[in-house]
């Protein structure tokens, strides 16, 4: 039996990060049922901040996550962003989407088409209505990232469990013990940290289930088109979001944006779902997809309201939630990360209180 303050459930970048921040205040232990962190939705992720991505309680967290992956101090000694800007370019029929997307966002610029198509040109100007672009998007390195957390972790005396999958949970005396196939642990509080099982890890410690939705994300990577340099390209995508591109090491990476809801699983994607987004992608530009190198998918895990549920269990002592960050849980690990450590500890969280209250779990338990 191993014994620590507090035990988490899942080594993505949300429970890596949390775990970290925790580290400073008490000891912890990561279970990741994979044989390495950041298995899942981590390891997949498209891996760009963009400052007007998601609802007003994800841009919040936006902003103060911002800081620190320009400075991570203690995670690395370079900023843990890169120079990219996010395009978004609608038909006549998006433009509501568009005006719908800069309603309340912060810098943004409008471009005309003919500007849309100097940045990527590829696009067809012809089906261009309208542009905007974030200048300020920028790339994250996620490995570095995650990483740089794993070591914080174990620097504080933190450790990480792998191909731990837990099997067993259970609460008697004020302390939870977690068993896996190849030991048990034993903690006083519980962080589910799970991602797409998040809702399963509560079903085992007797809490309500928050309905939280594993949607699948799909992507292909294609060689540059037309033989184009596109390491200076922003990421640019449909405004309606039926379809995003980005480069990646030297090749492009288009996505159909897919939001199919599934079963938690190790995903892979739909070749029927791949085709028509890669379609879609084709009806905005000139050049064709000639050849696919690769094709993965991911699971983003949303709750009803799209926010994350983060906090303390209302009904279910030493339970916390770290739970349904969507599409947004890298950028937002930071800010996740410190709320999480903050509240745990009893300390005063740096997000304002109605931040606070729009991700506590108790919005959904009555």
């Amino acid at each position: 039996m191993t014994a620590a303050d507090v035990l988490v459930i899942g080594g993505g970048i949300a429970g890596i990060s949390a775990a970290a921040e925790l580290a400073a205040h008490m000891s912890v232990l990561v279970l990741e049922a994979e044989t390495a962190p950041g298995y899942h939705a981590t390891g997949r992720s498209a891996a760009i901040f963009i400052r007007n991505y998601g609802n007003a309680t994800l841009r919040a967290l936006n902003a103060a996550s911002a800081p620190f992956l320009v400075a991570p101090e203690g995670v690395s000694e370079h900023s843990l962003l890169s120079p990219r800007g996010e395009m978004l370019v609608a038909t006549e029929a998006e433009l509501p989407a568009l005006d719908e997307y800069a309603s309340g966002a912060s810098g943004l610029e409008a471009l005309t088409p003919a500007q849309a198509v100097e940045l990527v040109p590829i696009l067809r100007q012809d089906r261009i209505a309208g542009a905007i672009i974030e200048w300020e998007a920028q790339d994250i390195d996620v490995d570095r990232m995650l990483g740089g957390y794993a070591r914080l972790l174990k620097s504080r005396g933190g450790q990480v469990v792998t191909a731990a999958p837990v099997t067993g949970i259970t609460r008697a005396a004020g302390v939870w013990t977690l068993t896996t196939n190849d030991g048990s642990y034993q903690a006083p509080l519980l962080v589910n940290a799970a991602g797409a099982w998040a809702d399963e890890v509560a079903r085992m410690a007797g809490a309500h289930m928050l309905t939280l939705q594993p949607m699948r994300r799909s992507a292909a990577l294609l060689p540059p088109p037309g033989g184009h340099d596109i390491r200076n390209w922003p990421l640019f995508a449909s405004a309606a979001e039926h379809w995003y591109a980005k480069p990646e090491a030297g090749r492009l990476m288009v996505s159909p944006a897919d939001e199919d809801p599934v079963a938690p699983h190790d995903a892979w994607p739909d070749d029927m779902v791949l085709a028509e987004g890669l379609h879609r992608y084709e009806q905005a530009v000139c050049e064709p997809v000639q050849r696919v190198e690769a094709s993965w998918a991911g699971l983003r895990t949303f709750a009803p309201d799209r926010s994350p549920v983060v906090g303390f269990d209302p009904e279910v002592e030493g339970l916390f939630w770290l739970a349904g960050q969507g599409g947004y849980g890298i950028q937002t690990a930071p800010g996740l990360s410190r709320l999480t450590a903050a509240l745990i500890a009893g300390q005063p969280p740096e997000l304002s209180p109605v931040t606070v209250a729009a991700l506590d779990p108790a919005r959904f338990i009555s």
